[in-house]
């Protein structure tokens, strides 16, 4: 077993290990039906801590020859399928995880000959007699081994757009690392050796003019989550079996962290249930793994009707969104529907595909998104705020022609007519 290419079983181990473990082993009944085929070339990307990296490991450990998971696996949902043991630690797998690669790579920049070089040396271990001494590209290396050997590879990436959402504004590093990805992936080639490519990421795949930089993926987003929505975040169901087991209040964990709309499933944050079931604290637990300082700058951004849309939301309203038109990354924000879009997959927002409108999903993200408003003093949400005071206030004296008054001006400056 190596460090990238035929990984061990350990990582998966500690998710198993939790005190919490929420089985999505299901997803690999997927992953196998299209195992080899053109289908097999999936991006699922979601917000933070909602389970990419536990999902990543876990197609690791169950693919990767590198190591014996049947005892690990024999528990879990996916030992039920007739193709179990079929599939079970049989590919040679290669597995990055990019965030990480960013450290003993010594920078951003340097990730891409990091991997490349790591990958091939340990190939070498593996495919001694075949590989060259010279030289090649990693995509040359993987076509190689399979020319000779006929053996295919699956590749995981976790984190696969940090290079493209960290380091939006260097345009060297991003090109470099889309090339890589296309040599690896993209073309007939790629279909010789590639068994199963998975990607897991916040972001869907960085999209070039009208042109997917690697339209060959299924893409599975906080959009369009398609037959992957129930392994994206928890269930309804689920979460209702742990507040059970945890003696836990469902309708305060629902107000409080629901709201995702997918498909046809209700999602939870897994990070957030997880914490309020150890703890039995119910407050917001997105800042601890992420800043809202990170959308301050786009909900600043001047874009007609962005600030109204926001306090909109925030009072409880939901707004229309057109999601097509943002490119995946966050240097061509153009409008207010690319922030609200960007939003939606940072998990800062809610969306019905059905509908297409965007909403604020529970509690905990509504006291984030007020703290990102706050932190900047918006005038408009000043105002909204003395505005709906003066109306409670009156409702609680009852007096009506205030109530009337404030009821009206509220109508008028913002509701829309439609609604």
């Amino acid at each position: 077993m190596g460090m990238f290419v035929n990984p061990d079983n350990l990582a998966f181990q500690a998710a198993l290990n939790a005190k919490i473990y929420v089985d999505k082993s299901g997803i690999l009944n997927y992953t196998n039906s299209v195992l080899g085929s053109t289908d097999a070339f999936i991006c699922n990307s979601r917000p933070r801590r909602f389970g990419k990296s536990v999902t990543a490991n876990m197609l690791t450990a169950y693919y990767s020859k590198g190591c014996d998971s049947e005892e690990m696996f024999s528990r879990l949902k996916i030992s039920q399928a007739e193709d179990f043991r079929k599939h079970l630690n049989q590919y040679d797998v290669i597995h990055w995880d990019i965030q990480w690669c960013m450290g003993p790579a010594n920078g951003p920049e340097k990730v891409v000959s990091y991997i490349s070089e790591k990958t091939i040396l340990e190939l070498r271990e593996y495919y001694p007699d075949v590989l060259p001494a010279e030289n090649h590209s990693l995509a040359e290396t993987l076509a190689r081994i399979n020319t000779v050997t006929g053996r295919k590879f699956i590749v995981i990436i976790d984190e696969w757009d940090v290079l493209i959402r960290d380091e939006a504004a260097k345009e060297d590093i991003k090109n470099e690392y889309i090339r890589f990805l296309r040599g690896i992936f993209k073309g007939t080639e790629p279909t010789k050796y590639i068994q199963l490519a998975y990607l897991t990421g916040i972001l869907p795949i960085k999209k070039e003019k009208t042109q997917s930089a690697l339209n060959n993926f299924d893409e599975f987003t906080m959009v369009s989550p398609s037959i992957l929505a129930q392994y994206i975040g928890f269930t309804e169901a689920e979460v209702q079996k742990l507040s059970d087991k945890y003696h836990q209040d469902f309708d305060k964990v629902k107000k409080w962290y629901d709201g995702y709309l997918l498909k046809d499933y209700q999602v939870y944050n897994p990070r957030a249930v997880v914490s309020v079931m150890l703890k039995g604290e119910y407050k917001s637990y997105w800042s601890e793994t992420a800043s809202y300082e990170a959308i301050v700058p786009f909900i600043n951004m001047n874009y007609d009707g962005l600030k109204t849309a926001i306090i909109e939301m925030l009072s409880g309203s939901s707004v229309k969104v057109n999601t097509a038109t943002f490119k995946n990354d966050t240097v061509n924000i153009q409008s207010k529907d690319d922030v609200l879009t960007y939003m939606i997959h940072l998990g800062y927002l809610g969306y019905d595909q059905t509908e297409k409108i965007a909403f604020v999903p529970n509690e905990e993200i509504r006291q984030e998104l007020t703290n990102a408003v706050k932190s900047k003093s918006w005038n408009e949400m000043l105002m909204f705020q003395q505005e709906s005071e003066t109306l409670l206030d009156a409702t609680l004296d009852m007096d009506n022609e205030t109530v009337a008054a404030q009821i009206e001006k509220i109508h008028n400056e913002y509701a829309s007519v439609i609604r």
